[in-house]
């Protein structure tokens, strides 16, 4: 093993000499107690360490040994349903091994090497397979099938499979190349964090993510393989919001990384996660999900690593053919350890004392979202969507980690501070919201409701208009404004209060289904089509204000039946005005016929 010597200190950075071939993003073991670290920056006299580890105590003088290794991440069977740090070592073995708090120095295997699991091959001998094939399967959890894969660098003939209880560290197939040279497959493997891992092709991003929340689902969805940020101030419910859509959602596995989260924020979700049931297959959460957690008194250089360390699970499940959601929660923090370590490194600071190069980190990460072909076969596809979190200063969506973040994702769900302190939740602004997958997911809606988009688009366009006729009744009172215009505020509350508003913990209401939210929006604007037909004819917007049936469309979400009582609720808001237009006598079907034939 290569030696050096600690030169200086700075926090987590070490600065040290004596190996003189050492490279950019080498493993070194620092000190008597072999701290672990990454090369990051090498010179002619001496190499710079980022240490993952708190350095308290590390002296000048000190031996360093390189490893000759990248940080890698161990991918294979025993993933799933675990808890890992920054650098995945398995927090639960360090809690049996060590106690609460993790010692210095600590090194674990990511992937239990005592544990036997069985391999059943779907391959056999004299088959050729090539980089990504799948060549057996091993049950891991109830509900998830890991599905073995020959590395992505070698090809050639199965001249040895076996079918049995293998550890992931032990032969379960050889494959010859070309050449003659044998290679042997394990159950597990490993990939540098750091390096996108390979596939086939990209995908045109053309199905919506179901997350069940109407305000995203309906008004701004994330495609599955794409990349969507959350960005609120402190109470607006990131986290909370987040829980939801790894619960709900419609993606097969979840990587969850609480990236420089609070402590006791960590442990209420490490405490509660797994007790939680998945809606669909009736087993707990736990057994689709693997969260890395990495707390604000950790480390900071171990905080910047678990960006990558769960992207590269993350996509080891979508080269299998799954479709995988990464929640990162928060980015920001993630930022803040990038900057500190700048800092140490005397790299000129930019705006905020952020490094210049944030962009381009922030990129490689986003980047790494998509639906892809996997290489190999049988021929798969599989995606990794990114949600994360994003939790700028005093709710300055203007700060830089807001800004570049931005300019890499399809869709910004922007949290506000008002809407939260009213107890709207998701506390999202539909002003202040984008999405840019909303025109290539229409195709989806549209074969399901054609009438969808057109409803989707009319909605916001109200909300829209409701939010400048809002400004000038501040000032003149709503009573002051035409009926045509009480009419369009009457509308939007109806859509923020029974359509935008969703309840988060329990009840009919945690989960919309896509069904659902479109008979909710259809139900909504046709109200608005026919009261508006009825103002026009000079019906007093009050005697529609007043109608029980308003009070209804606002509460019918919350009912137990589902799209049933949508309907229902449907047909008695059409029938409530039908009986007002025959009070004045307006034919208000022909009226109708009319104003949308000349739309």
């Amino acid at each position: 093993m290569r030696v050096g010597v600690i030169e200086r200190i700075k926090g987590p950075v070490v600065i040290a000499s004596g190996i003189k071939d050492v490279q950019i993003g080498e493993v070194i073991e620092v000190g008597e107690e072999r701290l672990i670290g990454e090369v990051v920056r090498v010179t002619s006299d001496n190499f710079t360490i980022q240490v993952y580890e708190s350095t308290s105590g590390l002296r000048p003088g000190e031996k360093v040994y390189a490893t000759g290794k990248r940080l890698v991440a161990e991918l294979g069977p025993g993933l799933m349903s675990r808890i890992f740090d920054g650098i995945q070592r398995p927090l639960e073995e360090i809690l049996r091994r060590t106690g609460p708090f993790i010692r210095r120095g600590v090194k674990l295997n990511a992937l239990p090497r005592d544990k036997k699991w069985y391999f059943k091959p779907l391959v056999k001998k004299g088959d050729v397979v090539e980089g990504g094939s799948i060549i057996g399967i091993v049950p891991e959890t109830r509900i998830i099938e890991h599905r073995v894969l020959v590395p992505p660098d070698i090809k050639g003939e199965i001249v040895k499979i076996e079918e049995g209880e293998f550890k992931v560290d032990e032969t379960v197939a050889i494959v010859r190349d070309k050449r003659g040279r044998e290679h042997e497959i394990k159950l597990m493997q490993e990939w540098p964090v750091r390096v996108p891992r390979p596939f086939k092709s990209r995908l045109p991003l053309t199905e919506p993510l179901i997350t069940g929340q109407r305000v995203i689902d309906t008004f701004f969805p994330v495609a599955k393989g794409g990349a969507a940020c959350i960005p609120g101030g402190f109470g607006t419910g990131k986290t909370v919001t987040l829980h939801k859509i790894a619960m709900w959602s419609d993606s097969e596995i979840v990587v969850y990384i609480g990236c420089g989260e609070r402590g006791n924020e960590m442990c209420e979700l490490l405490t509660e996660f797994p007790k939680l049931i998945d809606p669909r297959k009736k087993v707990p959460m736990i057994e689709r999900s693997i969260m890395i957690a990495n707390t604000s008194n950790m480390p900071v250089s171990a905080r910047e690593a678990s960006i990558y360390m769960g992207i590269t699970i993350a996509e080891y499940y979508r080269d299998q053919g799954y479709h995988v959601t990464l929640i990162a929660d928060s980015t920001s923090r993630w930022a803040e350890a990038v900057r500190e370590i700048s800092g140490r490194l005397e790299e000129m600071p930019v705006e905020e004392g952020f490094p210049a190069y944030l962009p381009d980190r922030l990129a490689e990460f986003y980047e790494r979202a998509g639906r892809v072909v996997a290489l190999g076969t049988p021929e798969r596809e599989g995606s990794v969507t990114i949600l994360a979190a994003v939790s700028p200063p005093g709710g300055d969506f203007n700060e830089p980690v807001t800004i570049h973040t931005l300019r890499f994702v399809g869709a910004m769900w922007a949290l506000d501070t008002d809407l939260a302190y009213r107890r709207h939740f998701p506390a999202i602004n539909w002003l202040r919201s984008f999405s840019q997958y909303a025109e290539p997911l229409e195709k989806w809606w549209v074969e399901k409701f054609p009438e969808f988009p057109n409803y989707r688009r009319r909605a916001l366009r109200l909300l829209t208009v409701a939010s400048e006729i809002e400004a000038i009744a501040s000032v003149i009172g709503e009573g002051a404004l035409p009926d045509d215009q009480r009419l369009i505020l009457l509308t939007a509350e109806i859509i923020k209060e029974g359509f935008l508003r969703q309840v988060a913990m329990e009840g009919e209401d945690t989960f919309c289904k896509p069904e659902k939210q479109y008979l909710m929006l259809k139900m909504i604007m046709d109200f608005y089509d026919r009261a508006y037909i009825l103002v026009r004819h000079r019906v007093p917007v009050d005697d529609i204000a007043n109608l029980p049936e308003v009070f209804e469309m606002m509460r019918v979400k919350e009912d137990e039946r589902g799209v049933e009582a949508v309907k229902e609720v449907y047909e008695k808001v059409i029938k409530a005005l039908d009986n007002i237009a025959r009070k004045y006598g307006i034919d208000l079907e022909g009226e109708l016929r009319g104003w949308r034939k000349g739309e």
